[in-house]
């Protein structure tokens, strides 16, 4: 591959609430065993760029855990792999990562010490599937300075919390406003780019001169007339983690056979850090209807239209719809949980009963587990 890759990891999202109060955006639990970062990791292996950068900051513990070894998506090996890099503090001038330009530009070491002609950057918390060569490949056609993936959405979604884009018959992009109050295009920005890597690197050393942090806005917003930047459409799926609201309607797409299919069984499928657990265990008076359930769990009760992440529990008598339960959650007998969302970890005290009445409701019990 011509491109070395750069996954940005570092954001943090108060849409998210509680549940980014204990992890990075790009380490939420997607689709029952992945994680969202892994959508990016693997579109990066199927992709062939061999040479990979993650840059993390915001309560990164889990996703540096998730990234401890590289061999699950193959980038293990001699030249080339996966790079984690997070703000350092080696003088006074130190600074934790300001924007996402300067999260780039306080590794640039990275892009100046590597060989290859061009960079493709994406964000980690979106789900798709995609294969960058092919990007890629109109880049070069168009003579692009910089390719922006886009991506036309429906009339009815809100596109005010994203980047939306407008471009001439030719495919350049001829207006660029971010999160607008009034929008005037359904074509957003996926948040997926090629440029070359020498340009980058004089746009970055330009940013750090006149202390500018955002790519978005210090990039292609300002240069929109100044460079050729051009769009590349996707048509598959494609969802950003940007919300509550957003990751659980994600999670609950995969209830779709359709889109299940499209990203575990068709080539090329997603991978991951594998866990070693057992089977879901069904046990007698269990019964499951259009769910997703992980391994490690055990089930005794009724989960309908949910996703049950690894090592739940769910006790007699219980009932699931329409929910989300993360990771090693134990739920006592008798309860009932619907439109809900499970942090991980909790403890659900038999009898227990939460709904979501306006919304999603997230839930976070830390009860005893083993006095119950």
């Amino acid at each position: 591959m011509r491109a070395i890759g750069i996954i940005l990891a570092g954001g943090n999202s108060n849409r998210m609430k509680e549940l980014s109060k204990r992890r990075a955006v790009c380490a939420m639990p997607v689709a029952g065993s992945y994680r969202s970062i892994d959508f990016a990791l693997s579109n990066m292996e199927f992709s062939r760029v061999t040479k990979v950068a993650v840059l993390t900051q915001y309560n990164s513990r889990s996703l540096n855990e998730h990234l401890s070894s590289s061999k699950w998506w193959d980038f293990g090996r001699k030249q080339g792999g996966m790079f984690l890099f997070t703000p350092s503090f080696a003088d006074a001038d130190s600074q934790w990562y300001r924007g996402t330009a300067d999260a780039i530009a306080q590794n640039i070491s990275f892009l100046k010490n590597s060989h290859e002609p061009y960079v493709i950057i994406v964000s980690g918390d979106c789900v798709y599937k995609m294969d960058y060569g092919r990007v890629l490949d109109a880049h070069i056609e168009k003579g692009a300075d910089i390719t922006v993936v886009v991506k036309q959405m429906p009339e009815d979604f809100n596109v005010e919390r994203y980047g939306t884009v407008r471009m001439n018959e030719d495919g350049r992009i001829v207006d660029f406003v971010e999160k607008p109050v009034l929008a005037e295009s359904n074509t957003i920005s996926c948040g997926i780019y090629v440029i070359r890597r020498r340009l980058l690197i004089e746009l970055l050393e330009r940013c750090r001169e006149e202390s500018r942090y955002d790519f978005v806005q210090d990039i292609l917003i300002r240069y929109k007339g100044v460079k050729k930047i051009y769009g590349y459409e996707m048509k598959g799926y494609w969802s950003n983690i940007a919300s509550v609201d957003d990751y659980f309607r994600t999670n609950m797409d995969f209830l779709n056979t359709e889109i299940r299919d499209f990203f575990f069984r068709q080539y090329p499928e997603i991978h991951s850090k594998v866990e070693d657990l057992p089977p879901v265990k069904y046990n007698v008076g269990a019964h499951v209807r259009n769910s997703l359930l992980s391994s490690g769990c055990i089930v005794n009760g009724t989960v309908e239209d949910s996703v049950l992440f690894h090592q739940v529990y769910v006790g007699n008598n219980c009932v699931i719809r329409n929910s989300l339960i993360l990771n090693d959650v134990y739920i006592g007998d008798n309860s009932i949980i619907e439109n809900c969302i499970i942090e991980s970890g909790d403890t659900i005290q038999a009898n227990s009963t939460y709904k979501g009445e306006d919304g999603v409701r997230i839930v976070i019990e830390r009860g005893e587990r083993y006095t119950i």
